[in-house]
């Protein structure tokens, strides 16, 4: 017996069986851990009907782009895998369909109502796993000044270089921006760090959790409701935009004084 196992692994096929068996054990043990994996489980599968409609709106407005099994083309993405997140914040805020091509899609009139939104959504999550749009719980804002302070800290370590410490947008690179956030649900906040639309990158769970995504919204929402208690928020751009104010004004009110007194003297 012991001959027998010793004579097949020197047979030139153990190698290459050794070698399957561990890629196989080792993808079992990523699906079952990944983060993505429990983001897109948490909700409930869409009927089949639902998916239909949902793929007969794909067809008549993405598929040109997307292409109709939504693998990609030269003109747009592959939509596999990338969740019923994903359509819900670029469709639902007017992002996409794509009026003509850009840098980047802006915001504009939304071209879908919210029932087929959620259908085209959920065509596009039947394709592959992906994020799935967060519940009503999940992106409430809390008023918790404890949980606000953690927001605060979140939003200035990952978002505040490109949004502003207030959210109030930015200019990037390549003609590229971070837009403003007022007046932007949590529900869109939340969809944008789990799927990192344009230029922003992906926070999925492992990265910031869905308590912590919570308390960022929170932040944000408390920023944009207490107004501006200092005055004039001038684009809220920080010291740039207030330093050229001061400037200006104060060397308006210079040459004003200069000449009512050079009226006086003459």
């Amino acid at each position: 017996m012991v001959k027998t196992i010793a004579a097949r692994r020197r047979h030139p096929a153990a190698t290459l069986v050794v070698l399957l068996l561990a890629l196989v054990a080792t993808g079992g043990l990523y699906t079952l851990l990944s983060p993505g994996k429990a983001e897109a489980s948490a909700a409930a599968p869409a009927s089949a009907q639902l998916v239909e409609e949902g793929q007969a709106l794909f067809e008549a407005n993405c598929a040109t782009c997307h292409g109709f099994q939504a693998q990609g083309s030269e003109a747009g993405p592959t939509l596999i895998g990338v969740g019923a997140a994903s359509v819900d914040f670029q469709v639902g805020t007017g992002r996409m369909p794509l009026a003509a091509s850009a840098q980047q899609a802006p915001v504009k009139q939304v071209q879908f109502d919210a029932e087929e939104t959620a259908a085209m959504a959920a065509y596009v999550a039947s394709l592959a796993p992906g994020p799935a749009i967060p519940t009503d719980e999940m992106v409430a804002a809390s008023d918790d000044p404890e949980r606000i302070a953690e927001g605060n800290d979140l939003f200035r370590t990952n978002c505040a270089m490109c949004h502003n410490v207030v959210g109030a947008g930015g200019a990037l690179t390549q003609g590229k921006y971070a837009p403003s956030l007022e007046g932007t649900t949590g529900k869109y906040i939340y969809e944008a760090m789990l799927t990192g639309p344009q230029s922003m990158p992906v926070f999925n769970d492992a990265n910031i959790t869905p308590e912590e995504k919570q308390n960022l919204i929170s932040y944000v929402k408390q920023t944009q409701e207490q107004g501006s208690p200092g005055g004039l928020t001038l684009g809220s751009l920080g010291p740039i935009s207030e330093g050229l104010f001061a400037w200006f004004a104060g060397l308006t009110a210079l040459i004003l004084c200069a000449v009512w007194l050079g009226r006086r003297a003459s």
